[in-house]
């Protein structure tokens, strides 16, 4: 297992480390991607770990967050997931089909119709036809879906704040920045994939 697979070494339900190998957090200054990296180090001493040290930090911080989940939106009984397809209707403005929310969500077609059952029984959301293909759905927020997102929002990014309080201001800016490169690239390279 490498720390970038998403397994335990990237925060599985294990906890940190291999699973009880001895891989655990180095205490104040260190993580468990480091102890991950020297072990993998004293293995294959000829190989670069470098982009183990990336990724593995970045997969175990997702997982991390995941775990911890969002705390307003679990007050409000939202999961991330449908939070994200409230806010995409909320902040586009418009009617969006179950496609186009699972582009704007990078969800599957099949997750994204699970979601908007569960937020239409709620009435946070309502579909209507297309009355010229009636295989078509376009989905909006009904009043009380919109007044929900405009009332989470402002917890939701205090919480984020928060989350990200140890990381000083100018640093976050340029954390930012690096991951909006990396992502970049990356979608760069799924949209190449496409076509």
């Amino acid at each position: 297992m490498t720390a970038t697979d998403g397994g335990p070494a990237t925060g599985g339900d294990e906890g940190a480390g291999h699973g009880g190998d001895g891989a655990g957090s180095d205490g104040p200054g260190g993580d468990t991607v480091a102890a991950v990296v020297r072990q993998w180090r004293a293995v294959h001493p000829d190989l670069d770990t470098g982009p183990m040290e990336i990724i593995g930090r970045i997969n175990r911080c997702a997982a991390l967050l995941q775990q911890a989940e969002d705390a307003p939106l679990r007050r409000a009984g939202l999961s991330r997931a449908e939070f994200d397809l409230l806010g995409a209707l909320r902040r586009t403005g418009h009617e969006l089909t179950p496609g186009e929310l699972a582009r704007e969500t990078f969800s599957s077609g099949a997750a994204v119709t699970k979601r908007l059952k569960q937020l239409s029984e709620r009435g946070l959301v309502e579909r209507r036809g297309d009355t010229r293909d009636r295989r078509v759905a376009h989905v909006r927020l009904t009043d009380t879906g919109r007044d929900l997102v405009d009332g989470l929002l402002p917890d939701q990014l205090a919480y984020e704040a928060a989350v990200l309080s140890g990381v000083e201001g100018t640093r976050q800016g340029e954390l930012a920045g690096l991951l909006a490169g990396l992502l970049g690239q990356l979608e760069g390279r799924l949209d190449a994939l496409r076509v």
